[in-house]
């Protein structure tokens, strides 16, 4: 995955970098704990021993801070580059599902989400995280487009929302786990719409809605 740095890390290793993964881990058993209506400051600061100015200056909020822990834990789906886009399609799916296919990462993006419908700080937590994410997996189309593969016009955030699209309408709506199934259907399909130019830009056409990227 490209490096992209986190709102609370300033530097690759040392004492900002451990600062960042106890905070972060405080914040992951903090929401698994009350969900997002239940995290401030103050507890994340008590739980992970780091002092709460020092979270205010780093991260300046608790929307702050789930943006950087769905950022830190995303780093654990590598962007592939296979050569091929069916390829990278496939290799994405099957990330996506084996990280998703852990309880713990569902109940998260479950709460957040959650959160997300009545709290406008969870929801620019989660919307800044998916505008973050979806130009660096976007990356996968452009390339392919180099190659020849896609209709020079094809929209890369529109390719990658339709991927994270039936990954999230599992857990988020049906409530039902993720599985390989769903990736290499996913894929499949989501490659076939691609080549036939289901997702070339349309100057009149709506934009396309970044929370359902992966």
């Amino acid at each position: 995955m490209t490096a992209h740095h986190a709102p609370g890390e300033t530097r690759p290793g040392g004492r900002t970098a451990r600062t960042r993964q106890a905070v972060l881990a405080a914040v992951f058993e903090e929401l698994d704990d009350g969900g997002f209506a239940g995290l401030t400051m103050e507890r994340v600061a008590q739980r992970s021993g780091i002092h709460v100015a020092t979270l205010y200056r780093r991260w300046r909020s608790a929307e702050g801070l789930v943006c950087d822990l769905l950022t830190d834990l995303s780093g654990s789906v590598p962007l592939p580059d296979t050569g091929t886009l069916p390829g990278d399609l496939r290799t994405l799916a099957r990330s996506i599902s084996a990280f998703y296919g852990e309880a713990r990462m569902r109940r998260l993006i479950q709460a957040v989400v959650s959160a997300a419908a009545t709290d406008p700080h969870a929801a620019t937590a989660i919307r800044s995280f998916f505008e973050d994410r979806l130009p660096l997996a976007g990356r996968m189309v452009e390339r392919a487009m180099v190659r020849g593969e896609l209709p020079p016009d094809t929209d890369p955030t529109q390719v990658m929302s339709a991927l994270g699209a039936p990954f999230y309408y599992r857990i988020l709506i049906a409530r039902r786990p993720v599985d390989d199934h769903l990736a290499e259907s996913t894929a499949t399909a989501v490659w076939a719409a691609a080549r036939a130019g289901a997702y070339t830009r349309h100057e009149d056409g709506p934009a396309a809605d970044p929370a359902a990227g992966p």
